[in-house]
């Protein structure tokens, strides 16, 4: 099966390992993953931010790159999200468009749902290692409405153990630009994160959100934390 792969800002930039995981989990399990070479950013910052003439060109290069019939996959719920039900508003008043985007709203998968859903990757044996929580980002659980995915992943790896979080669903204090306009806040979040994580006495925590998993690692370097950070494909990719 033929899969486009958007690999998102914060993987490419930050997150490498991620994309290359994701690679790697994509080819175990029957899928080809073609990277469209002109793909940008998927327009959500600028979204956001408000600056939707902006977000419109970003998006309408986005559905260009990624036409077809190909399901779309991404290691990242946010941009899934802003694909699948932000597109439709932003190309509201253009009936080509829209068509367009609603169409490509319906082709992208978050990776988990993807690894769920079409390549049973729960039924595979994956091995882990150790004890793992999970951080249940917002735009992928409210947004996206995925939430169960990860967490079967997870727990259906041979060998580690999975601890749930308390408060797993709430914000890590990352949220885009609100990072950077209201970082007093931001960090406050992100500590309070990081005690949820660290009560688990787990020895890794993930996510499905590099975003996130970028605030939460930084609240753990602050802390003095020796809790490892990783995006779940990777420790999917691991057990492979």
């Amino acid at each position: 099966m033929k899969v486009l792969l958007f690999g998102t800002c914060l993987v490419d930039t930050f997150f490498p390992e991620a994309g290359e995981a994701t690679v790697r989990l994509l080819r175990r399990f029957g899928a080809e993953p073609v990277f469209p070479k002109g793909q940008t950013c998927c327009g959500q910052p600028a979204f956001n931010a408000g600056y939707d003439a902006a977000a419109r060109a970003a998006a309408e290069h986005f559905l260009w790159e990624f036409d077809g019939d190909d399901p779309i996959v991404t290691p990242s719920g946010s941009c899934a999200a802003m694909v699948r039900h932000h597109y439709p508003r932003l190309f509201r008043d253009d009936p080509s468009l829209l068509a367009r985007a609603k169409r490509a709203g319906e082709r992208i998968y978050e990776l988990t749902q993807f690894l769920v859903h079409v390549a049973k990757a729960h039924e595979a044996g994956l091995r882990g290692k150790g004890t793992v929580t999970y951080h249940a980002s917002c735009h992928l659980t409210r947004t996206l409405g995925v939430r169960e995915e990860p967490l079967t992943l997870l727990s259906s790896l041979k060998g580690s153990t999975f601890l749930p979080m308390p408060d797993a669903a709430r914000c890590c204090g990352f949220g885009g630009t609100f990072m950077a306009k209201l970082p007093e806040i931001s960090c406050a979040l992100a500590d309070e994160k990081a005690a949820s994580i660290e009560a688990t006495g787990a020895d890794t925590v993930t996510g499905c959100d590099s975003g996130c998993l970028m605030n939460i690692a930084d609240a753990m370097r602050r802390r003095g934390t020796r809790i490892r950070v990783a995006h779940i494909a990777q420790l999917l990719a691991e057990g492979l």
